[in-house]
């Protein structure tokens, strides 16, 4: 009887592993970091940060949404002109930055202002991968990232 239950402990732990497995199914595994967010002085304000995308399939971000704003819009800056895009796209094994003077999130319509210290939590969501949520620090007005943006 022991020996069953040792052999079915065994097959079950194998059948676990298999499933966990290490092989890489081509698809695209993302991650955020170097977000903030400069406190808005009106009614709008902007959020940063950067996607990673380690898997080996291109991925988009589609639609971003935050609890402190009636709607956040994904903007890119091309020429010194911004515009309203419905989509960014992730390449495989690269990143999406978005920053101060290029690509951006526009937090429109705020329901609070949120102030330096604060945090502003935002779902990202993409048009393969599951949605990640990110905490935005709120920094001063007038910050400039030494590194990454």
């Amino acid at each position: 009887m022991r020996r069953r239950a040792a052999a079915a402990l065994a097959l079950a732990g194998a059948l676990a592993l298999t499933a966990c497995g290490g092989s890489d199914d081509g698809s695209a595994r993302v991650s955020v970091g170097a977000a903030y967010m400069p406190q808005p002085v009106s009614d709008l304000a902007a959020g940063f940060l950067t996607i990673t995308n380690d898997g080996d399939a291109a991925d988009r971000l589609t639609s971003v949404s935050s609890d402190v704003a009636g709607q956040v819009t994904v903007h890119e800056t091309v020429d010194g002109s911004m515009r309203e895009v419905e989509s960014l796209d992730i390449p495989a094994h690269g990143s999406l930055v978005l920053e101060s003077g290029g690509n951006h999130l526009m937090f429109e319509q705020l329901k609070r202002k949120p102030k330096q210290g604060q945090k502003v939590s935002v779902e990202l969501r993409f048009a393969h991968s599951d949605p990640v949520t990110v905490e935005l620090p709120v920094k001063p007005a007038t910050y400039r990232p030494t590194t990454g943006h």
